[in-house]
């Protein structure tokens, strides 16, 4: 690839790759021939290397047999009993799995020894370092007292858009997930509502770039598994933290003329608890934040060039309030040493006042053409309930989890325009009510193998959707009155799925099947001006395929294979305009059809004392590809923009992180991702206002990031670390993103005998951060470019008990 060798990267939060660090061994000892089970037989597990004693224990009555928190290695395991011949075989523990079942072992009386049976297992953490990478949220100082959105910012691979949009590898399409679940709060095909959960509650990140086929296939990018705090130690302890901060410390770029200031020195203030009280067979823990914030969300300035010769100057400046109050609860009830019942709760409620202005002029800015004013008045309501049962059998590592899981959304919003022209003034409003009811209910089942594992399942889902839109016109209203009313959005899935794990001493096989049927149905209200009622169903295979080869001890090279999908979302189909912007007009698409995505990987990692290399080719074909459409009507300058197919694409790139200790007191992180990315020409057809065509060219770009985070140890405890990004141009259809930069600082120390820390950090220090694109439709162009606020400082202190 042709600038890859200029490319490098390095990221915020230093990950430590998802991997087992210690391994229950366990197995049936019996009589050879009768088969009869054999208690009280001693089992002993040494080092190969000098035989020294590692565990013991006997068996049971059922001759059954458990060495728990074993380490990854190589090793002797005898069995010992009166009358019969000692056992003697060499073990491999490997990493892939928590538990090794060894199945019946047999001893038999005055017979010749045992033929050496060999259990291979992979000792290197190389394989799961493919394809799921972890990141602690504590070791992210730049990003302290921020939002779960500003973290993901600065992880490897990971970009995110000013609308709050998380890319992988360039792509949009990725799966959040809650505690392993999807939940309403972070969006069913989008990402938006991670700037509402505060980092604080967060323990963990993980990065799972290709997933087995026990999670479901939607997200062609991977999945992002968010783990919230919780703690299981006996009696009560916890964590209290406060953090304030101040945003938008300087202007970007000063207001067009005639309207209201832009926010500066924005507050922000973050209050959290975390609790957690066990007592013998009881666990209670909570997790609670309150993060209010003052920013300036947008401060857009679009220049459109028109064929006939119009050119319109416009600025888009919104002034946000926000206050997000969310709260996770549960118990974890230990019925016995098999059974385990959680119940848990997540609500939060998100309070969001816009106030924004968007003036319009000519080219040198002489004449106003148009003021359009609007307050957003948006409540978010979110309400999950999960309760989940694990049966824990006999043998170590068998185990069975129901779950049932019910998301509750509610989208109150409201907007008040002033549309101010050079002869009157209107004033507009619409309010918009979306209820989303989500049922999830799900049956997993795990069985330990002596060369690794097997995992079954199903999962049924059912989501309803209402939503009703009322538009208010005023004088000489610029709303489509005709296009409102109400939409009903009505999904079914169900699922089953099957993995495969082989671990012997050099190979590692991953197989895996899910199969799902998806019926969609989008009811339309048939007085509405454009789109009318429409659907589809589907049953697809989504099989993945994983190889790992060990070279040695410090090199690994793995292969993967996936199909995934994206279904649109409700969102991405819903009928009605969207005036937010008052002349580039979004609006969704009914007949929007899923998109389809083959991904193959090649990966290799290189470990040393001191650190690590690891890299990865990538290539990704997605079929329909899913995005907006900016296009015009004749005798209207108007631009809407509308979701649609845009046929076929790809992604072809390379992902390299080399991470490296400089003595004790120093480490960095580099984190290089460049990517070809392809679209290949297509037409489509928007119906939304009236029926007209639309025909773009191919366009192909290579593109990237580079993400650097250099951590220092100092004395006293004190951390200190420092956080570069660049993001390389890239191409979306119809026209590119420019480049973006950025440079994050932050402090913490340790105080209180390590029971309590303080922090200061500061993002985007030089306020460089910034979102340039350029779109080209038919009969027009325009560049825009958005100065909302990025730099932020922060102060906050946490206490442990």
């Amino acid at each position: 690839m042709r600038i890859i060798t200029t490319l490098f990267a390095l990221f915020i939060i230093a990950p430590v790759f998802a991997q087992v660090s210690k391994v229950t061994v366990s197995g049936i000892i019996n009589e050879t021939d009768s088969k009869t089970a054999l208690p009280y037989v001693n089992v002993v597990l040494k080092k190969d290397a000098d035989s020294s004693f590692v565990a013991g224990t006997v068996t049971n009555e059922s001759g059954q047999f458990s060495l728990p928190s074993v380490s990854p290695g190589n090793y002797v395991l005898s069995a010992t009993f009166v009358g019969f011949k000692e056992y003697k075989h060499t073990l491999l523990v490997g990493r892939l799995s928590e538990f090794l079942d060894l199945g019946e072992i047999g001893l038999v009386e005055d017979i010749t020894a045992l033929n050496e049976v060999v259990v291979d297992a992979k000792r290197d953490a190389v394989s799961e370092t493919m394809d799921k990478k972890t990141f602690a949220v504590a070791d992210n100082v730049n990003q302290s007292g921020g939002s779960l959105l500003q973290v993901m910012n600065n992880l490897p691979g990971v970009t995110v858009s000013e609308e709050g949009t998380v890319r992988l590898r360039g792509s949009d399409r990725v799966a959040v997930l809650i505690d392993g679940k999807q939940t309403a709060l972070t969006g069913f095909g989008n990402q938006r509502a991670l700037d509402n959960i505060p980092a604080s509650a967060i323990e963990r990140i993980e990065i799972i770039n290709n997933p087995s086929a026990k999670y479901d296939a939607n997200g062609n990018a991977g999945i992002i598994n968010i783990i919230y705090k919780k703690e299981v130690n006996e009696g009560l302890n916890g964590k209290a933290g406060l953090s304030a901060g101040l945003g938008a410390l300087w202007v970007k770029r000063e207001n067009y003329p005639t309207i209201d200031d832009q926010y500066q020195n924005t507050p922000k203030i973050n209050p959290s608890l975390s609790l957690n009280y066990r007592k013998k067979k009881v666990n209670l823990f909570l997790q609670a934040d309150d993060l209010f914030t003052k920013t300036l969300n947008k401060n857009e300035f679009v220049d459109r060039y028109y064929d006939n010769g119009d050119v319109i100057r416009q600025q888009t400046r919104r002034n946000r309030n926000t206050n997000i109050v969310t709260a996770k609860g549960g118990i974890d009830w230990y019925l016995n040493d098999h059974n385990t019942i959680t119940v848990s709760g997540l609500f939060s409620s998100e309070k969001i006042l816009d106030h924004g202005e968007e003036p319009f002029f000519n080219e040198d800015l002489s004449e106003r053409l148009r003021l359009w004013r609007f307050l957003e008045d948006e409540l978010k309501t979110t309400v999950t309930e999960m309760a989940t049962w694990q049966h824990k059998f006999k043998q170590p590592g068998r185990h069975l989890n129901v779950s049932v899981n019910y998301t509750f959304h509610r989208e109150d919003e409201q907007y008040y325009f002033e549309n101010i022209m050079p002869t009157d003034t209107g004033l507009d409003s619409f309010k918009l009510i979306s209820d989303e009811h989500v049922g999830d209910f799900a049956v997993d089942y795990v069985q330990p193998l002596k060369y690794g594992r097997f995992e079954t399942g199903a999962k049924f889902r059912n989501r309803y959707i209402p939503t009703n839109m009322q538009f208010i016109p005023g004088l000489n209203s610029p709303l489509d009155v005709t296009a409102g009313g109400w939409a009903n959005y009505d999904e079914i899935i169900p699922a089953l799925y099957g993995t495969y794990v082989l671990e012997t001493k050099d190979l590692e096989v991953e197989a895996g099947l899910r199969v799902e049927y998806v019926d969609i149905y989008y009811e339309v209200n048939p007085n509405h001006n454009t789109y009318k009622s429409d659907g589809y169903d589907y049953t697809q295979p989504f099989p993945n395929l994983r190889f790992a080869w060990k070279i040695n001890d410090h090199n690994t090279l793995s292969a993967f294979y996936n199909r995934r999908v994206d279904r649109p979302n409700e969102v991405d189909i819903r009928i009605f305009p969207k005036y937010d912007d008052a002349e580039i007009i979004k609006v969704g698409n009914p007949g929007l059809r899923p998109q389809f995505t083959n991904s193959v990987e090649l990966g290799y990692k290189s470990n040393w004392n001191n650190g690590y290399w690891y890299s990865s080719l990538y290539h990704k074909s997605m079929e329909a590809t899913i995005t907006r459409i900016a296009s015009t009507v004749p005798g209207s300058n108007l631009i809407y923009s509308i979701f649609q197919n845009a046929g076929k694409s790809y992604t072809t790139g390379m992902e390299i992180i080399l991470s490296q200790n400089i003595e004790k007191w120093a480490s960095f992180n580099l984190n290089l991702n460049g990517y070809q990315n392809i679209i290949e020409s297509f037409t489509v057809v928007n119906r939304y206002p009236e029926e007209h065509t639309f025909t773009a060219p191919r366009q192909e770009i290579f593109s990237g990031s580079i993400k650097f985070n250099a951590n220092f140890q100092l004395k006293r405890k004190l951390e200190f670390q420092l956080t570069s990004v660049y993001l390389a141009p890239d191409i979306i259809p119809q026209g590119k993103i420019y480049s973006r930069f950025s440079i994050d600082l932050g402090l913490k120390k340790s105080i209180q005998r390590d029971k309590g820390e303080v922090f200061l950090n500061a993002t985007d220090v030089a306020n460089t951060m910034r979102l340039k694109k350029q779109i080209q439709g038919d009969g027009f162009h325009y560049v825009s470019a958005d100065y909302y606020e990025t730099q932020v400082i922060r102060i906050g202190y946490a206490y442990k008990f």
